[in-house]
């Protein structure tokens, strides 16, 4: 009957339009008191569940990528992108890939990717014939790789739940990213040279690119600076993401000088409003994590995944699927929190290694940014477009597909995932 309480709950409250947190924490509060089964430990659950010392580099990711984005250091990104690749076939589109690819790797978030780039090249796109649908999608589904290339709040999110060392998710996500990010501008340049979408007319000098090279150069270094502390074992994730910060503080106030202190102020606001809805969301998803433990609905769907198939491959693959239809539905963080736990077992019975899946399961849920009916990423695009979301979410299609197509070459091939962290000896399998 518990088992029943909770999901009826939590499913009645997502389709009347609760908010997922209120959803997750309401249905299981009220199972957990109606059946009695310890609402004392409701307090320890809520602050064990926050109270984590990976969980802090969230906000401090969070706040750099703010201040970065005040700071309009995206622009800088994509003047030098336009003048090395802006003439080919579809250069503006293959630019806009290669801006969400840096931009996520100093921002860690798909919606924040979307709009900052977005804000940047859309309209420069729309003035050299773009049709604005294809442009919207493409810069949507280019800022999924937000939450894949280090470093990303998702990832954070998982080595939480799974106790895996984030900086060896960090590292893992490299590779992956890469062949993602050129999935997507293949994508791009064809659909580009199908439609005639030529490149930019002008030439960039040597000199005009070596200037944009030196205006862009504190933007580029920032995920080297990041990523290379935590790789030589400088600093671990969370002290990478302080790091971040009086990095970012740095570039916009010395070098762009592109934000005064008196920013600072409207900055921490926002940086703080985007924490707490992740937070919130965290803290009432670890208690929603404890009652299903509780009422068996864990291991319950565990048991289930289990007998489908006897071929981890073919299990991967079909939880691949069902994380794909709940990131139509879902954000990526609660999807951590709700697939997860009952995905732990699993992956013990099959010896699937953590670090691999966590990849793959990240992949997964980045694909969910860019699809209807509540791709964060479409929504965000399509009200900088000025067109409806379904007609960015048919132009979107390629890029699924593409993203699915290295998704399976993903799946196939763990040495994509584990060869970098086991190199760099953050990691053994």
């Amino acid at each position: 009957m518990e088992f029943i309480l909770i999901l009826v709950l939590f499913f009645a409250l997502m389709i009347i339009g609760a908010p997922i947190g209120t959803s997750l924490g309401v249905s299981a509060v009220a199972t957990i008191i109606y059946f009695d089964l310890g609402a004392e430990m409701l307090g320890v659950n809520f602050a064990s569940g926050i109270a984590s010392f990976p969980l802090l580099a969230i906000p401090f990711f969070v706040l750099a990528g703010v201040i970065l984005q005040r700071a309009g250091i995206a622009a800088h990104i994509a003047s030098f992108f336009e003048l090395l690749v802006g003439r080919a076939t579809g250069g503006l589109s293959i630019v806009a890939v290669l801006t969400c690819m840096f931009w996520g790797a100093m921002s860690g978030s798909g919606p924040a990717t979307t709009a900052a780039v977005g804000m940047i090249l859309m309209a420069p796109m729309l003035r050299n014939g773009y049709d604005k649908a294809f442009a919207g999608a493409t810069i949507a589904n280019a800022s999924d790789l937000s939450i894949i290339i280090p470093p990303s709040i998702a990832f954070i999110i998982y080595g939480n739940i799974t106790s895996v060392s984030v900086s060896a998710l960090f590292v893992a996500g490299i590779i992956p990213g890469i062949l993602t990010g050129i999935g997507t501008i293949v994508v791009a340049w064809y659909i580009s040279h199908k439609r005639g979408y030529r490149g930019l007319s002008k030439r960039g000098s040597f000199a005009e690119l070596m200037t944009a090279l030196r205006k862009s150069f504190w933007a580029l270094l920032a995920p080297m600076v990041i990523l290379g502390g935590i790789y030589t074992g400088v600093f671990t994730p969370t002290e990478a993401a302080v790091v971040a910060v009086f990095y970012s503080l740095f570039v916009a106030v010395v070098i762009y000088r592109s934000i005064s202190w008196r920013d600072l102020m409207e900055i921490l606001v926002d940086s703080a409003v985007t924490s707490s809805v992740i937070m919130f969301i965290v803290a009432f998803a670890g208690i929603f994590t404890w009652a299903a433990s509780v009422t068996g609905v864990i291991d319950t769907l565990a048991d289930f995944i289990i007998k489908v198939s006897p071929n981890a491959v073919v299990m991967i693959i079909l939880v691949n699927l069902l994380l794909f239809g709940l990131g139509m539905l879902l954000d990526a963080i609660s999807i951590s929190y709700l697939v997860m736990p009952i995905l732990i077992p699993v992956l013990s019975a099959f010896n699937i290694d953590p670090v691999f899946y966590g990849v793959i399961f990240i992949s997964a849920l980045a694909i969910g940014q860019a699809t209807p009916p509540v791709g964060v990423n479409l929504f965000t695009a399509a009200n900088l477009a000025g067109c409806e979301v379904d007609e960015i979410a048919k132009e979107a299609i390629p890029y699924v597909a593409m993203d699915f197509i290295v998704l399976i070459i993903l799946s196939c091939l763990p040495i994509l995932s584990l060869y970098l962290p086991v190199w760099a000896g953050l990691y053994s399998p």
